[in-house]
């Protein structure tokens, strides 16, 4: 304080020490005004900066141009019934540009087109020079382009991780697995199954968090499910067929162990997924199944109880109906019992068992074992069966043999697993099923005594009949050969056949079938012959001792393929 005092008192004695204070306090002035300005200056630049930063940060996706989060696409793994993983999502990067930042679009084409060759110049280009905020230029890039990309230095370029969907066992189960889109949502085959499950729900509402999506488990057996895929790819090239298909059925639970048909695709790069002959044969095919059909002749004929094993029909001449004349192929020229009726394949015998049907008793009993209905399963790509609108005497004489309707395989085989298992149809499934589930939805169709009287016939054929080729030492196989041939320009072609063969194993105490087909086979050599039994009948038979251990199936040699005569009553 008393400084103060005298430093004041000092100021107001010296004149000449006012004026050098008034004139530092001016100078100070100027310099505070100086950096209050350029303190103002920075921060509005800092404002600024800092106001569209929180802009940027509160505009949606879609207001910026930029494609919505894909958190939301992922999906459930798909594993077989023993865990065998068949579908999974992996990590991949997407590239886009932004083209208001693409300073020469020519440049960063022919750099791009280093890395990505099939890159289309002119739709990049457009895409480039739009202005836009964001547009896509290649989808699920591997990481080596990912980095080939990176090292190019183009300015204007991004990534975003997407997800993608694997499929580790590539075309082997292509048609049950299925496929997805660039969006990963399911197209076809399970994965499409599944979306309509409710994942497609989640993923909307952005609930589809991978941690919580459990494994959807297949009744498929990876295993078998490879040794078919194998077997019909042989078979088509071995016998210069368009293409080729099996399936392996649980006759107690209605199961899908199995099924393929080639040609197919590589779900991983599904290129040619498209294509005209790239089609699941199985179960979206529709065809004319020739002589497997007698089968069901024979069980409705059995059933009906107006015919029994004993029973003989006169199978010395053709028949005449209308303009068409009813022959059989090995023609044996005289009366034949059913057994009889069923391994010589006789079209004449079939028919008159028709007869003693009945028109409307034929129609019924097929509708009753599904196949002429909509088969109902999970799987999407399932063809509906075609039949006369109207059926007359002459359809269901044609139809006793296998012409005049048409039907999937797989319907063919859940029928004829009715047929074998005691009498119950059993709708297929490409799920894991208990017995129990099995049961709950099992229908009693045909007798059990009518089902043991197949099982003879079965065992009979291929002891005796057409059968024969597909026998595998120790596994009892019964079944039956189907050639017909087909239609082409409203005609039945000659020299085109559609063939098949319908197994079941062991006989004794069936536990699966196996149907394969052939499809516009040919003679595997020069002096050979193309029916069922060259080809759908040795696939058939290869697939059985391939995977019949896998299956849990024991071989037996105590009484190999004897067919134990049932009653004749």
């Amino acid at each position: 304080m008393i400084g103060k005092l005298l430093r004041r008192a000092s100021k107001e004695q010296d004149p000449g020490s006012i004026i050098v204070d008034g004139a530092r306090k001016a100078t100070g002035g100027k310099a505070r005004n100086r950096v209050l300005m350029t303190m103002a200056v920075f921060f509005s630049i800092y404002a600024t900066i800092a106001g569209r930063l929180v802009y940027l940060g509160s505009i949606d996706n879609d207001a910026s141009g930029a494609p919505p989060s894909r958190v939301t696409t992922s999906r459930p793994d798909i594993v077989d019934r023993n865990g065998e993983l068949l579908a999974t999502d992996i990590k991949t990067a997407s590239l886009y540009a932004e083209p208001r930042h693409i300073v020469d679009a020519d440049e960063a084409i022919e750099k791009l087109a280093t890395v990505l060759p099939e890159i289309d110049y002119e739709q990049t280009y457009n895409k480039l020079k739009s202005g836009a905020g964001f547009v896509w230029l290649q989808r699920q890039l591997t990481p080596k382009q990912q980095n080939d990309i990176m090292q190019l230095g183009v300015p204007g370029l991004g990534f975003r991780t997407e997800k993608r969907r694997f499929y580790p066992s590539g075309s082997t189960s292509a048609y049950i697995v299925g496929l997805t889109n660039i969006d990963n949502q399911g197209i076809s085959g399970m994965e499409k199954y599944i979306d309509g499950q409710g994942l497609s729900d989640l993923q909307l509402s952005g609930l589809a968090d991978p941690k919580d999506l459990a494994p959807v488990k297949l009744s498929i057996d990876l295993r078998v499910q490879h040794i078919v895929h194998d077997e019909i790819a042989v078979g088509m090239e071995k016998y210069h067929a368009i293409a080729a298909g099996a399936v392996v059925l649980n006759v107690k639970t209605g199961e899908v162990l199995a099924m393929a048909s080639v040609p197919d695709f590589d779900p991983n790069n599904p290129y040619n997924a498209q294509d005209k002959d790239r089609l699941n044969r199985m179960s979206a095919g529709l065809y004319e199944m020739g002589s497997t059909f007698k089968s069901f002749t024979t069980a409705m004929a059995l059933d009906s109880g107006k015919v029994s094993l004993s029973t003989k029909f006169d199978a010395t001449r053709p028949i005449r109906i209308g303009r068409q004349t009813i022959h059989d192929f090995h023609g044996k020229g005289r009366w034949l019992t059913v057994p009889e009726v069923f391994i010589y394949s006789s079209n004449i015998g079939s028919a008159k068992e028709a007869e003693a049907v009945g028109i409307e008793g034929h129609r019924e009993f097929l509708h009753r074992l599904g196949i002429l209905e909509k088969m109902q399963t999970e799987l999407p790509e399932v063809a509906r069966p075609t039949e006369p609108k109207v059926w007359k005497q002459v359809h269901s004489i044609t139809i006793a043999f296998g012409h005049g309707v048409s039907t999937t395989p797989l319907q063919t085989a859940v029928g004829c697993a009715a047929l074998v298992n005691g009498g119950y149809l059993i709708e297929p499934t490409f799920l894991a099923r208990t017995q129990e589930e099995a049961n709950a939805v099992a229908k009693k169709v045909v007798s059990e005594k009518t089902s043991d009287a197949m099982r003879y016939v079965y065992a009979l054929n291929a002891e005796k009949g057409s059968g024969r080729n597909a026998r595998v030492p120790g596994y009892r196989v019964g079944g039956k050969t189907g050639t017909a041939e087909k239609v082409v320009n409203g005609r039945y072609s000659k020299d085109k056949n559609f063939n098949a063969f319908v197994a079941a194993f062991p006989m004794d105490d069936p536990q699966y079938i196996v149907l394969t087909i052939a499809d516009e086979p040919k003679a595997e050599k020069p002096g050979m012959g193309a029916t069922a039994a060259s080809n759908a009948g040795i696939i058939a038979r290869n697939i059985i001792a391939r995977s019949a251990a896998l299956l849990g199936v024991k071989p037996d040699f105590s009484h190999e393929n004897g067919a134990t005569l049932v009653s004749m009553e």
